[in-house]
């Protein structure tokens, strides 16, 4: 107000003094005045001036129920007056019909809402991400009632979509509108025993040892002793005798053999505790295809040495492998007899009929294998989904792979500048890394812990390749017990994705030895092994002249899925031209079609990728009308659940929004209460309205527009 006075004060002697220098006439002292006008409406600018209309609130307040109809309200952990347990979604049931707002009907309009409710329409809850948005319902509430007194919030507080409630919170805030927050749950774990997950493979062979692995968790404050059971078609049984600490989780594998083929669901079992809260989450279970199938191995080496003779022994007893082997022996020329092979398969059709392949001493040149061998090993692994083992030996012949088409599938770097491997007259093991201790090749007992202690006391050897390092990308299963380099220690057991296959590397030559003792007990189960984890994803689907395969084996909804087909055609001749279409139908009946992409003509390999967006099984149809080919399956897409029962309350983030809001929070017990608060609430003030005179952009144009005219008046009388 001082500087205003002052800004007229000034005005006005310069409106005198200006009237003296410059002349008294009409139009001049109307030009004089028009400037002290100005000056007069810029100190009352200066003021601020504001209009204010104060609306008085003629409808009656609304009180929003808001109640939480998620899957996790299913949680049985609210205990009522009698004692009982009953699920959090029971209990607001209870209150919703009992109608829990009827005092507040005198004073408010209450409206009643669900919300994070799983859509009623079964194809559109199998596309649509099921889950919990707190802050949703809160913002939808402000925009949708503008007559908002309060909310009362029933809910358990996990919120797994969307923003963050906080922020719709504030805004209720700002308007006044409190948040009475009823935390449905306990925020602490009940005593229960859950079994959290099962993960196994989509299908299996008949009399083939299935590893399935399972998670169970242990929310009592005791140890538990218990046994995990398996049971399927066929009669198909497996247990595992597991000890829980108590408030832990443990992992383990349950081994089970299927005798019969076919398929169906098998259930994983934990037996219910006395002291258990939730007996139905002690349960899972997984679908599992079971089939008759020889697996076909090809074994290449240039002399019959111990570890070849022992392999290929093993793999001739396992009653579902076919061998056949390649011998060339540079002294007595090529190996004959039952199983051996004159040659080399030096067409596709005839080598893309094996699974895995066996490379010993061996190389390219020498009148061993050719260049044009080593292309074919290559394309056998990256686009037949076949497997590759390099067992390498003193010999060092496969020293010249690292010039043929095969270098790239190495999994390791070996410097065969110091010869061809080193020998010891000291006895070395491998050593179990990590990663192998679990790993389903090296598994040789029934879980981690035992399996590491059979690999301490498996027998050794002399002599190990001259490797240097792993190469980016490949798994190592295990390492030299003792000798290393400048990259630490030697890696001897080495796994690696080569496209759609697998490729192993073993550095040593006396796997034989494990025999020691124990006769074909552990030797015969790795190399079994061995064959059917390299086998695995090429059989997963296949009928005749056409092979279909996926990654990942188990995808999850909205997961990239890579589908392959290897197609032939009427002759068994790979297909190079001609269409590949794979038809999925998703479980609401949806279904798309994705035409695969010639990937490599030589070996009728066809890419393609599909996302699903569904979880469930899918039916899957493969069609090749060029080839005559056709081939259904299966293919199942697990659902990651948002909403998971039996987690405890979050009430913390409840007792935020109260505070925040100015409103009340407490548990099922404190309901009433909140009633009694919400109808003591004071009458919410007249609604302002202002009108802000000196910001307004009209007011100041026409204060620029009466400046203007000032200035071209003086102009027009000739004043500077």
């Amino acid at each position: 107000m001082a500087v205003a006075l002052a800004f007229v004060s000034a005005s006005a002697w310069f409106f005198f003094r200006s009237r003296a220098r410059e002349g008294r006439g009409r139009w001049l002292t109307a030009l004089h005045g028009l400037r002290l006008f100005v000056s007069l409406l810029v100190a009352f600018t200066l003021l601020r001036p504001e209009r204010v209309i104060l609306n008085k609130r003629a409808e009656q307040p609304r009180v929003l129920v808001l109640w939480d109809g998620s899957g996790s309200m299913d949680t049985r952990d609210v205990l009522t007056a009698g004692k009982q347990t009953i699920s959090r979604a029971a209990w607001i049931k209870q209150q919703i019909d009992s109608k829990f707002w009827t005092p507040l009907e005198k004073q408010y309009r209450v409206s009643v809402e669900p919300f994070a409710q799983p859509p009623s329409d079964p194809k559109a809850s199998a596309e649509t991400e099921v889950g919990t948005d707190l802050d949703a319902p809160l913002e939808r509430a402000l925009k949708q009632y503008p007559d908002l007194r309060a909310i009362i919030l029933l809910s358990d507080g996990d919120w797994n979509l969307g923003k963050s409630p906080i922020t719709a919170a504030t805004t209720l805030a700002q308007r006044e509108s409190p948040v009475f927050a009823v935390g449905v749950g306990s925020e602490n774990y009940l005593p229960d025993i859950e079994l959290q997950s099962v993960l196994a493979p989509t299908y299996g062979l008949v009399n083939e040892r299935i590893s399935a692995i399972f998670t169970i968790q242990n929310h009592l404050p005791r140890e538990v002793r218990t046994t995990v059971t398996v049971q399927g078609p066929g009669d198909t049984k497996g247990s595992k005798n597991v000890t829980l600490p108590p408030m832990s989780q443990v992992q383990d594998i349950l081994v089970f053999t299927p005798q019969t083929e076919g398929e169906g669901d098998y259930t994983v079992r934990v037996p219910v505790e006395p002291d258990e809260v939730f007996a139905d989450n002690n349960t899972r279970s997984f679908h599992l295809a079971v089939r008759k199938e020889i697996l076909k191995v090809l074994v290449v080496d240039s002399q019959p040495r111990w570890e070849f003779r022992y392999l290929r022994n093993a793999l001739l007893r396992d009653t579902g492998v076919s061998v056949a082997t390649i011998l060339y022996d540079p002294e007595i020329g090529m190996g004959e007899g039952v199983g051996y092979l004159s040659q080399f398969p030096d067409k596709r059709e005839d080598l893309q009929s094996y699974d895995v392949v066996i490379l010993g001493d061996v190389g390219v040149g020498g009148g061993m294998l050719t260049p044009e061998n080593a292309a074919m090993l290559r394309g056998l692994v990256e686009q037949q989904a076949s497997g590759l083992v390099f067992l390498p030996g003193p010999l060092g012949r496969e020293k010249s792979l690292a010039q043929s088409a095969l270098a790239d599938l190495l999994p390791v770097e070996e410097d065969f500048t110091k010869g061809a491997g080193f020998a010891s007259g000291a006895e070395a093991r491998m050593e179990l890394t990590f990663r192998g201790r679990d790993h389903w090749l090296t598994m040789l007992a029934t879980d981690p812990s035992a399996n590491e202690a059979v690999w301490r006391t498996l027998p050794g050897f002399y002599w190990y390749a001259p490797v240097v390092r792993a190469r980016p990308g490949s798994d190592i299963l295990a390492v030299h017990e003792a000798a290393r380099n400048q990259y630490g220690r030697i890696p001897l057991l080495v796994t690696r994705n080569a496209g759609s296959g697998k490729v192993l590397f073993m550095g040593t030559d006396s796997a034989w030895r494990w025999r020691k003792g124990v006769e074909d007990t552990y030797h015969y189960r790795f190399w079994g092994q061995v064959v059917r984890w390299m086998a695995h994803q090429r059989h997963l689907s296949q009928d005749e002249g056409i092979r279909f395969f996926y990654t990942p084996e188990a995808p999850q909804r909205g997961e990239k899925v890579h589908l392959n087909a290897a197609v032939m055609d009427k002759l068994g001749i790979p297909l190079s031209a001609g269409k590949v279409a794979v038809t999925l139908t998703a479980p609401s009946g949806a279904s798309e079609t994705v035409e695969l992409a010639a990937e490599d003509a030589e070996w009728g390999a066809h890419t393609g990728q599909f996302i699903p967006r569904e979880g469930g099984r899918y039916t899957v149809e493969v069609k090749s009308e060029a080839a005559g080919r056709h081939l259904k399956t299966q293919l199942m897409v697990t659902a990651p659940a948002l909403e998971k029962v039996g987690l405890p309350a979050k009430l913390d983030v409840m007792r935020e929004i109260a505070a925040l809001t100015g409103g009340r929070s407490g548990g099922p017990g404190d309901l009433p209460q909140m009633i009694s608060s919400i109808s003591l609430l004071p009458e919410r003030k007249p609604e302002e309205h202002r009108f802000r005179l000196w910001c307004d952009p009209w007011w100041c144009a026409a204060l620029l527009f009466l400046l203007s005219t000032y200035w071209a008046g003086r102009k027009a009388a000739g004043l500077a």
